[in-house]
């Protein structure tokens, strides 16, 4: 049964009056549950037993931490069709996508769990005394990670799952030792209620300290008051730029600033080179046009620009596309308000000067939206600073370009991006340096042949970006590196080694990868 409260720790709490209501975007229609929003006495009792909770659990074993990450797992596997069928109901999504973001957040958990027991990632550093080296005495320094304290997590829109209540944010925060607490997306709360109630159960089961998860309803007001509280020491967000950035200035301009790791999306740049384009524009149109409407165009990777050199190909090109996008029938978005955003974006873009339009939204009504498609020269996209900015939705923007120089300076023009790819043979990759060095300075991942969207959960992975694309480049929300947000560096000089953690032991009790006098060893 959905309660709609908020949950603190293992206390059900429903203090106000006021609440808000998912609705489903297939229908349009209100669902009948109210979730009641987190009053200010809420929040701070949130707080308390988050910060509370810190104490014990930052000293927790990493295996005892691991066993808590996979029972969530089994928590949420167990929560079965149920858990599904609110999630479509709420969002709109199919059944199967659904299914599998289940899969992924399960499996995120488990990457968390294995990379606990491994040890590695408190990245041991020890370099040994040296009393003899002249002029000075080197001192015995050992130096490690440690989790932070409290975080809050902001839910995502387009993730109920795999970027919500357990998704990658709130899974690596639990796994670094932080205490979480949730802010749940408001248009998904009671798929949000089921996933707390699969956390809470699998803190009871393996004898975590209450207020180690906590979730909380409400809208912007109350994320902000989140953000500003002195007791929350880092932020994951994943949304839009205007919500990102209001964010991360609220948490800058506390007397104490905390980081905020805000995923903001992206343009995803797609550049096609010429010999690439001309051997087989077919296939590239029906690839591009999956990635583009993947989802409905609701991935923060789709690709919103691609770029190409003019040329008979480049027609053939942008015809194929355009008959894929026609075949693509009109769906609902999210949300009112991202079909509202949606929308007037394109509008605004459709109304820019230089603009051609090849596919024009169709049978549209207040939350179905269909794809579109428009084309600019470079020099009309270079002029225009709002052809740059993210349409959220199934759309894409084709600009051409006269020669390899075009290439380089649309690439130079870019703001920060999640992704940038490259489709063209091996030679004329290998005759494009200067451009995909460009596309280094610009972008957190780079992908040769293959489409931007389908972000693989791995060690390797680097899901984020130069600014504006997330407010910090050198982290990743997806993959075992998450896990170094919510951590901090302390160095012990000359420490006994009674008093060391196990983890920087003389005797390494842990066994574990250690850099020792610049050597990784066991």
């Amino acid at each position: 049964m959905i309660e709609g409260a908020n949950f603190l720790g293992n206390t059900r709490s429903k203090e106000n009056s006021n609440f808000l209501q998912a609705f489903n975007p297939a229908t349009g229609e209100a669902l009948p549950d109210k979730f009641f929003i987190a009053t200010t006495s809420e929040i701070q009792r949130a707080m308390e037993m988050a910060t509370e909770a810190f104490e014990a659990y930052k000293a927790l074993s990493a295996e005892r931490r691991a066993d808590f990450l996979c029972r969530i797992g089994e928590e949420i596997m167990a929560l079965g069709d149920k858990l599904i069928q609110q999630a479509v109901t709420e969002s709109g999504l199919p059944e199967q996508r659904l299914i599998g973001e289940r899969g992924r957040t399960v499996n995120q958990l488990k990457m968390y769990a294995d990379l606990l027991r491994e040890g590695s990632w408190v990245d041991a550093r020890i370099d040994r005394a040296d009393p003899e080296r002249q002029p000075a005495p080197k001192p015995d320094l050992r130096n490690m990670l440690f989790p932070i304290g409290p975080v809050v997590v902001f839910g995502a829109s387009n993730f109920p799952l795999a970027f919500s209540t357990a998704g990658g944010d709130t899974a690596s925060a639990l796994a670094a030792g932080c205490p979480v607490i949730v802010k749940a997306h408001e248009s998904h709360p009671g798929t949000n209620e089921l996933v707390t109630k699969a956390i809470l159960q699998a803190a009871e089961k393996t004898a975590m300290p209450e207020g180690v998860f906590n979730s909380l309803l409400g809208r912007a007001e109350t994320g902000r008051q989140l953000v500003l509280h002195p007791m929350v020491k880092a932020v994951a967000f994943t949304g839009s730029y205007k919500a990102g950035r209001a964010i991360f200035d609220a948490a800058a301009a506390r007397k104490v600033p905390v980081p905020v790791y805000a995923e903001m999306g992206s343009i995803n740049p797609v550049f096609l080179l010429p010999e690439k384009l001309h051997s087989d524009p077919s296939a590239l149109a029906a690839l591009l046009a999956g990635s583009v409407t993947l989802g409905h165009g609701q991935f923060c990777t789709k690709p919103g620009i691609i770029i190409a050199k003019k040329s008979d190909s480049l027609e053939r090109f942008k015809q194929m596309l355009t008959e894929h996008l026609e075949g693509h029938s009109s769906s609902w978005l999210l949300n009112r308000g991202i079909a509202e955003n949606y929308q007037k974006s394109r509008e605004t873009l459709f109304n820019q000067e230089h603009i051609q339009i090849l596919k024009h939204p169709t049978s549209e009504d207040e939350i179905s939206k269909s794809a579109a498609l428009a084309v600019v020269e470079a020099s009309g996209f270079l002029e225009n600073p709002a052809m740059h900015r993210e349409i959220f939705g199934p759309f894409s923007l084709i600009i051409e370009c006269d020669d390899q120089t075009s290439f380089e300076e649309v690439a130079s023009s870019l703001e920060g991006q999640l992704t940038l790819t490259f489709m063209g043979t091996e030679p004329e990759l290998a005759g494009h340096r200067r451009l995909i060095d460009i596309a280094r300075e610009k972008a957190g991942r780079i992908i040769f042949n293959g489409v931007p969207t389908g972000v693989e959960v791995s060690p390797a992975m680097h899901h984020g970006g130069p600014y504006p694309a997330t407010t910090d480049p050198k982290f990743t929300s997806v993959g075992t590196g998450a896990i170094r947000r919510f951590l901090r560096p302390v160095a012990f000089q000359d420490c006994p080694d009674e008093l060391l953690p196990e983890e920087l032991k003389e005797g390494n009790p842990l066994g574990i990868y250690r850099l020792v006098d610049g050597i990784l060893t066991k």
